[in-house]
């Protein structure tokens, strides 16, 4: 018998990104939640973009992530928990810098006790801790 899904639970950038694509919601936590980190990472987007057009959608994907969650902070209990991060990286032979964005997700999902809801698990392995749910990625249904 598996455990009951968690009520609530964070989203990692590359699940908001994909989230217009995703088929199964749920695979998806009840109440997902995204972090100030992801919608930093998502604020560069529309930056470094090459053309207009990929400018607009990264805009508008910024905006739509900006209107559909209300972030949790990257606060104290964040950054302390951003050490164990950093630690059980290093620990393992990953450099913490080398995904600076992904630490500092996994380190609010450890400090406000919730799952990580990711298409790209292997971005969190070796994260002491971290409770890492799957998402299919929507490439790989199909779609």
């Amino acid at each position: 018998m598996s455990s009951p899904r968690p009520a609530r639970g964070i989203l990692d950038t590359s699940t908001v990104i994909l989230l217009p694509r995703m088929v199964d919601a749920t695979a998806l936590p009840p109440e997902p939640l995204i972090t100030a980190v992801t919608l930093a990472e998502l604020s560069v987007g529309p930056l470094v973009a090459r053309g207009d057009a990929e400018r607009a959608a990264r805009q508008a994907h910024l905006q739509q992530a900006e209107a559909d969650f209300d972030p949790l902070p990257f606060d104290a209990a964040a950054a302390r928990a951003f050490g164990r991060v950093a630690a059980s990286l290093r620990r393992s032979g990953r450099k913490a810098s080398a995904r600076s964005y992904d630490g500092m997700i996994a380190a609010t999902a450890l400090a406000n006790k919730l799952p990580l809801y990711t298409c790209n698990p292997g971005d969190f392995n070796h994260i002491d801790g971290l409770e890492v749910v799957a998402v299919p990625h929507p490439a790989e249904s199909g779609r």
